[in-house]
């Protein structure tokens, strides 16, 4: 018997305030679940606007703590109600000055699994990452949920080759990269590196970007959000690249050993011969 897993992910745009930003995500949430959705993900930064489009500390104020927040407790009654495993990309905050992009994983039972940080983090043009966020600093956990091991990986993260592989040796079977991605050079990447890390990593994606122009700036996020095989191959349509979107798909898990077994990345690697990477 085939283990399928009926996933979710949604794009939007921003609403203009947090409460009804959270509200709308809610009845996408119960969308998902009516549609049979098993887990969802939400975009990168879920309940506010891509601030990091200007450096103003008024933004530090959309931060909260994480499990403790308001935001997750919100949530983890949610995916209860739902039976649904969450992923919330949020703004974390630590301690005063400890801030973090980070993505909190709730299972379908609501119990609180734990959270990835953003190692990665830019500093360029539109991108003003550095004036928000602290560097991740606990590894690339892999988590146990109730449609099996989910890994996360934010945005700019995706341009590190390293990171892809970490989450696959830790046992991932879905990694879900929420992002906020806008459009220029990265459209083409978009479409490439999502679905060469797969390949590479035999596992499914879900890659999240979400629509619209905010009032921040003038980057113009592209949506476009999909997930991918462990082939690397589109499961279903690439969502609009203009309007809001629930993305529900079938992963069958059962293809990544059937794809590993075939193509035996991981037998085949030599990490005796890679020590230089790590020395640069």
């Amino acid at each position: 018997m085939s283990r399928v897993v009926r996933a979710a992910i949604l794009q939007t745009e921003w609403t203009g305030d947090k409460e009804s930003m959270i509200e709308l995500h809610e009845k996408y949430a119960r969308e998902a679940a009516a549609d049979g959705a098993q887990v969802i993900c939400f975009q990168e930064l879920f309940y506010g606007p891509y601030f990091c489009q200007v450096q103003d500390v008024e933004y530090y104020g959309y931060a909260e703590a994480i499990p403790d927040g308001p935001t997750t407790k919100r949530f983890q009654k949610l995916a209860k109600e739902l039976n649904m495993v969450m992923v919330l990309p949020m703004y974390e905050k630590e301690m005063a000055g400890f801030l973090y992009n980070t993505a909190a994983i709730i299972d379908s039972d609501g119990t609180y699994l734990g959270k990835y940080r953003k190692h990665h983090i830019p500093h360029v043009g539109g991108f003003w990452e550095k004036f928000y966020f602290r560097p991740g600093n606990a590894d690339f956990p892999v988590l146990d949920t109730a449609v099996g091991k989910v890994g996360i990986y934010i945005c700019y993260d995706r341009h590190f080759p390293e990171g892809w592989r970490a989450l696959g040796l830790n046992g991932a079977e879905i990694v879900f990269n929420p992002s906020a991605t806008s459009r220029g050079l990265s459209s083409y990447l978009w479409q490439l590196e999502q679905p060469a890390s797969a390949v590479a990593n035999m596992y499914y994606v879900g890659a999240i970007n979400r629509v619209g122009v905010e009032d921040l700036g003038d980057n113009d996020f592209y949506g476009t959000s999909y997930f991918v095989d462990p082939r690397g191959q589109f499961v279903g349509d690439v969502a609009s690249d203009t309007d809001a979107e629930l993305v529900v798909r079938d992963l069958d898990l059962d293809k990544i050993e059937e794809v590993r077994n075939t193509w035996a990345f991981y037998r085949d690697r030599r990490p005796d011969a890679y020590g230089p990477l790590v020395k640069a």
